[in-house]
Parts: structure tokens; C-alpha cells; sequence
């Protein structure tokens, strides 16, 4: 009987869906930002609800790129600006468009390093009457202590397979408490499938059901992955019901491996 290691890393969706803060940029200008800028983002601006910082050429270091950008539903022309709403809508509208842009499934696109982070207009320009939103690319997960620089355009960064560069990797005794690297630097873990969860039309089955299917699924997935093994060891990542309500159904499955 095989040795099942199981690592349990529940990710909450305020560690990704990032902007949902209400602090606000003084900027008080209307004009929607465009998409293919790059900037330099700290923590404190990830942090954040809008932002203004410079733009950088993207031929110089930046860790954030614009790959998407559009008018919020006039369903919130009246909205407050810190409304619970904004962030599922936006979180939805980012979501779908991440893979499409990095030109990879949505399985690839959720094993990889890269995460995305939206931000409204400023609280002035939202009394103003400003209703966009903005999806940035970010070279990292937002809890990182440091983000990496982007190349260039992330434009079809992770066709075809994904490079491994970019793909998500950790080194350390579980994949909760290791440290994150792409999969060319030496690791112990690698992000290597993804699992469905649920149906599209699905109602939220609650944390409880959704956990125990990730973790009996990912064994099976694993263990074929790895060519069904004497011996081995796996891990899991599963979402809650914000991403859910997103339109996310799927789980992450790690196994443990140096390759």
C-alpha cells in the first residue's frame, strides 16, 4: 500500500484577489489606465484599492503588468466604492481573462508563479463618476516577500506546455511551509495537475465536501502522474467558496519531486 503524505494548504481568496482594501489613490482623474503597461509595484500598492504609480517602459525591470482593462456593469453606477460585490465581479472578469492572455489553459495558468491583481479608480474619481477597472499581472503571489520581474509582454508567456520558469515549484518538508521557486531552481514539490471539483452550474458543495474531494482526487491524480509508484507523496491545494462563486472549480495537486 502506497505511503500517502497528504499536505493540506488552503488558499483564501484575499491572498489572491488582491485590491479589495479601501485605501485610495489621490489621483482624481476619470481616464481608464491602458492595458500593456508596466510598473513597479510594492507591497503596500498590491495592497491597495486603486493606484497611480508610474508607468515604466516594459523594456526596463517591472513586476506588474496591465492585461486587461474595461467599464464595471452600470449596476454599479450607484455602488459604493468599497461595496463587497465589486471585488466577486472583478474577481471574475480578471480570472477569466488571466489564461487566455498567458496563452495556456486554465490549468496551466493556475500552476504557474504568476497571479493577477485588479484595482478600481480612486476614491475621487469614483465620486467623479469613474467606473473601470484594471487588471494587472504580477510576478509573484501576492503574499510574497518579493515579486520577480516580468520579461517584456507576458503575451502568450505560457503557451504550450509553460515554461518552467514560470511554473510553480517549493522547496521544503511540505508545500504549506515551503518556500515557492520555479520548477529550474532546485525543489522538493512541483504543481503538476489540477482537478475538477464541481460543474460549472454547481452550487457551492461547502469547505468540508470540497476539501475531502480535492484530497481523494489529487491521490488518484498524482499517482498517475508520478506512473503509479510504489511509494509516494502528494499534496493539495483547494479553494473556497468565494472563488467558487467566481467561477473557479478547480483544485491544485502537488507531488513530491525533484524533476
Amino acid at each position: 500500500m502506497a505511503r500517502l503524505l497528504v499536505l493540506v494548504l488552503t488558499v483564501l481568496l484575499t491572498a489572491t484577489a488582491c485590491g479589495s482594501s479601501t485605501a485610495a489613490s489621490s489621483d482624481a482623474s476619470t481616464t481608464p489606465p491602458t492595458t500593456g503597461a508596466c510598473r513597479m509595484l510594492t507591497h503596500s500598492d498590491v495592497a491597495a484599492a486603486s493606484n497611480d504609480t508610474r508607468t515604466v517602459p516594459c523594456s526596463a525591470p517591472h513586476d506588474a503588468e496591465t492585461y486587461v482593462v474595461g467599464q464595471l456593469p452600470k449596476s454599479f453606477a450607484k455602488a459604493a466604492y468599497d461595496d463587497p460585490k465589486l471585488d466577486t465581479w472583478a474577481y471574475a472578469a480578471c480570472e477569466r481573462a488571466f489564461p487566455a492572455h498567458l496563452g495556456a489553459d486554465e490549468s496551466t495558468a493556475m500552476r504557474s508563479l504568476l497571479t493577477w491583481i485588479w484595482f478600481r479608480p480612486s476614491k475621487s474619481a469614483w465620486d467623479a463618476g469613474a467606473r473601470w477597472y484594471r487588471c494587472d499581472i504580477l510576478g509573484g503571489s501576492a503574499g510574497q516577500k518579493e515579486y520577480v520581474d516580468l520579461p517584456t509582454t507576458t503575451k502568450n508567456l505560457l503557451s504550450g506546455q509553460g515554461d518552467d520558469h514560470w511554473m510553480a515549484c517549493a522547496k521544503g518538508k511540505s508545500v504549506d511551509t515551503g518556500t515557492k521557486v520555479p520548477c529550474t531552481m532546485a525543489h522538493d514539490w512541483r504543481a503538476a495537475t489540477t482537478i475538477k471539483v464541481g460543474d460549472a452550474d454547481s452550487k457551492y458543495p461547502g469547505d468540508s465536501t470540497v476539501k475531502a474531494k480535492t484530497k481523494s482526487y489529487c491521490a488518484g491524480s498524482i499517482d498517475a502522474w508520478l506512473g503509479y509508484p510504489a511509494d509516494y507523496d502528494y499534496g493539495y491545494t483547494w479553494f473556497g467558496e468565494q472563488e467558487w462563486q467566481a467561477g473557479n472549480r478547480r483544485s491544485v495537486c502537488w507531488a513530491r519531486t525533484s524533476s
